[in-house]
This record gives structure tokens, sequence and C-alpha cells, in this order.
């Protein structure tokens, strides 16, 4: 793991920049307007982040044994919800990409915190949460020039989590099926690429990144489930 995060750490100083500028180009496909909201698919299919951060918050409450990371995890949830959707207000306005970001970066840095904890120890799960929160968080920022650390923590991130998801739980952990959130990742992604194909072929009904939006926040639902209140209720019997 020391390693992993060690070679990330390389290739986010080393590797050749990618200019935020030319890699910005907003073609959203789907730009209606709803009861004033511009954009309003990409706009308002952040409130599923909403949503699923508040549920998952609300969870954690009745639970002492919540993995390291989990309650930074639905926090960024909620982030991402404000930020992605104060970007997708006005698109054309790059800068805003830093509040989409920074939210992301937290939900993530939450994420590995929770598969370095369930995989290995409640202390790995400590070091990779604070190393990636403070490493995404400056990616995000950089990334207003400099697209490569972003792209290394997400992507490297991810492979990661991958590996971490193929390797069985530690004795005493809860058991987050890491293999469900990794799943919704990539459909999200997936939806990202086709956002006009799914325009055209759902009658311009949605579009695919407002899908996007909709799969990532169903990610928490694997970690929400493994939360969910450990007392049964008495037989009536």
């Amino acid at each position: 793991m020391t390693i992993a995060i060690f070679v990330l750490a390389l290739a986010a100083l080393f590797a050749p920049a990618l200019p935020a500028a030319g890699w910005h180009i907003p073609h959203f496909v789907d730009t209606r307007d709803w009861l004033g909201v511009p954009n309003a698919g990409d706009v308002l299919s952040n409130l599923a982040f909403l949503a699923m951060g508040v549920w998952g918050s609300e969870r954690l409450r009745a639970r002492k044994d919540a993995p390291v990371g989990a309650s930074w995890f639905f926090i960024g949830l909620i982030l991402t919800c404000l930020g992605s959707g104060f970007y997708h207000l006005d698109p054309d306005m790059p800068q805003r990409l830093v509040a989409d970001r920074l939210g992301m970066a937290v939900a993530f840095a939450g994420f590995l915190g929770i598969a370095a904890s369930e995989r290995i120890s409640v202390r790995a799960g400590e070091a990779v949460l604070v190393l990636m929160m403070v490493a995404g968080l400056l990616a995000a920022w950089v990334a207003r020039e400099n697209l490569t650390p972003w792209v290394v923590v997400q992507f490297g991130g991810m492979a990661i989590a991958v590996g971490l998801a193929l390797t069985r739980s530690r004795p005493g952990a809860l058991g987050v099926p890491l293999g469900g959130v990794i799943v919704f990742y990539v459909l999200a992604k997936l939806f990202e690429l086709g956002d006009a194909t799914i325009f055209e072929a759902t009658g311009h009904i949605v579009s695919g990144h407002t899908l996007k939006h909709l799969s990532a926040a169903l990610a928490a639902w694997p970690v929400i489930r493994a939360l969910r209140p450990t007392g049964s209720v008495p037989s009536p019997h």
C-alpha cells in the first residue's frame, strides 16, 4: 500500500503536464431549463449526492464500529452536491470545476480510507485517509492549470481500491462490499462517456451525464447498507 501511494505521488509530480485549458470543453448535451434552473438535469441530479450523504451520516450515528473514513465519505458526497451543482449552473466557467473536484476529493479519500481499514488495518485506513485527502485536495486545486495530478489521484486511487476489493476483509471488519462501490463508479464513467448517445436513445428524456450523477451517488449504497442497524426486533411469539 505504501509503495503504491509513493508511486502515485511520483507520477503526479513528474508525469507530463496536461494543460487544463485544452481539456475543458463543456459540451453537455442537455441544456434545458426547468423552473428557472439552467441545465436542470445536470444540476438537480446532484441532489442524489445530498440524499445519500445525509442518509449515510444518519446511519453513522447509530454505529460505533464504522470503518475509518466513512464520515468523510458522506461529508464528501454532500460537498459534491454543492460543488457539482454550482459548476453545472454555468459549466462554461472552468474555474467552477475547483468546487466540483474538491467535494469529489473528500469523498474519494473517505472511500479509500474505508477500503484500507476494511482490508488491511485501522491504522492503514487512517494513514490512507490523510494521505489521499491531502493529495486529492492539492490535485483538485492544481487542476486549474495542470490536470495530471488529478488524473493520477483519481485513476491511480481507483486502481488501489480495485486491488483491495480483490482481497478478503480483515477479521473484525464491518464487511463493506467494495466491489459494489466500484461497479457503480465504473457505470458512472460509462454514462459520462455516453452523454449525447443516451440523450438521443431515450428520446431526450435524460442525458448520460445526468445518469452519471445518479449512478455515482448510488455508489454510496453498499456502504450505507453495510451500516444498517444491527439490532433486531424481538419476536412477538
